[in-house]
């Protein structure tokens, strides 16, 4: 095997085949074969040049030091070839991705296994961009790497789409929480204190004609009024969600919701710190959902509701043992939407298990600290 160092690998990717093909003539007598490793080496220049015009490519040796990089890797990294080859791509390092995201990808190419995914770059001037990765491992006689192509396209415009996608729909999540504080505070406080009032007006009424039936009647409808529209301004948003956090909220609502639809509600919870009104909304929002769902479709006596608080995330699950679905048949209504990009907007992750007559478990893991999509990643 002729082994080329990095200093002329350049030379070596398809851009030496007439000078291959000159040698071979001296070397081969074989008319046919000679033609058939003519077109073989032909193609190989014409996928390099397809390669080269539509990619970023990179080739490494198998400790990860750069070997070769075409022009379009220069372009967007506004490194020139000298200063990147020998290097290896902690040159291009952004800081975003934490080590066990580098660990993961080179566990999974020394293992001889194709790595794709996403990668965020900072180029020599400073600025970021994104690139969509494909690392493809070329392997020995023995099994194991000893080089490594990379092929890449640039996805910063989109990565900055779904960026300003993602920051968007935090503003209408806000906005629509507002607007349900604003309208169930006037239902509470509005029309469920006008009701108040003429309740008291009845009592009087009722008190000075001796329980005329039909004033007697007419205050039991008024009561009932009353109680649709404390019911109705909770659903839209319980004030003791701002007054005193997610948990005693959502004790309420489990007992309202068992109390209502006869389904038991075992609530484990050892959540004791505050997380700032997004993430507990995000929490009681996912939770309420959840548990309607189960309702609705899960046929069940009994359902179960955990709040774990751990160091770093807390971990939210709700589980029943009812009918369950088929994930791959199941249709993306409205609620399951409004769950993931709630998770979404508090940087969350939101994981919906099933099994046909075994149940649905629904998991959302909020961390503790500050969301990445309240900051800007796709610079």
């Amino acid at each position: 095997m002729i082994k080329h160092s990095g200093k002329h690998y350049a030379q070596i990717i398809g851009s030496d085949v007439d000078y291959l093909l000159s040698v071979l003539e001296n070397e081969i007598d074989d008319k046919s074969m000679l033609a058939q490793v003519n077109q073989s080496l032909k193609q190989l220049a014409d996928v390099k040049f397809a390669l080269d015009e539509s990619s970023i490519v990179a080739v490494t040796d198998h400790k990860g030091k750069i070997e070769y990089v075409n022009d379009k890797f220069c372009e967007i990294s506004k490194y020139n070839r000298d200063e990147l080859l020998g290097k290896d791509h902690r040159i291009i390092n952004s800081g975003h991705h934490g080590r066990e995201f580098f660990r993961e990808l080179w566990e999974v190419i020394t293992a001889g296994e194709v790595w794709r995914g996403e990668v965020k770059n900072r180029a020599k001037d400073g600025s970021f961009y994104w690139v969509n990765t494909t690392i493809v491992p070329f392997l020995d006689e023995a099994g194991k790497p000893y080089q490594y192509l990379a092929i890449r396209s640039e996805v910063t415009q989109r990565k900055r789409a779904e960026q300003e996608l993602k920051e968007m729909m935090v503003k209408v999540i806000e906005i629509q929480e507002d607007e349900r504080k604003r309208i169930s505070r006037e239902l509470h406080d509005g029309i469920g204190q006008g009701l108040f009032s003429l309740l008291i007006r009845l009592d009087r009424l009722i008190s000075d004609h001796n329980g005329l039936t039909e004033l007697t009647a007419l205050r039991s409808d008024v009561s009932g009024m009353m109680e649709d529209i404390r019911g109705l301004a909770w659903e839209l948003r319980p004030s003791v969600l701002d007054d005193l956090g997610v948990v005693p909220a959502i004790r309420t609502y489990t007992d309202n919701y068992s109390q209502h639809f006869g389904i038991r509600v075992q609530l484990h919870c050892n959540l004791k710190s505050r997380l700032g009104i997004m993430k507990e909304t995000a929490i009681y929002r996912v939770i309420q959902e959840a548990l309607t769902n189960i309702a609705k479709y899960a046929d069940v006596a009994e359902a179960e509701v955990m709040i774990e608080e751990l160091p770093r995330k807390v971990v939210i699950r709700i589980v029943d043992g009812g009918h369950g679905f088929i994930a791959s048949e199941a249709q993306r209504g409205v609620g399951l939407f409004s769950m993931e990009e709630r998770a979404r907007s508090i940087g969350g992750q939101l994981d919906i298990t099933s099994q046909l007559g075994k149940g649905t478990a629904v998991q959302l893991v909020v961390p503790k600290e500050a969301s990445k999509y309240q900051s800007s990643d796709a610079t």
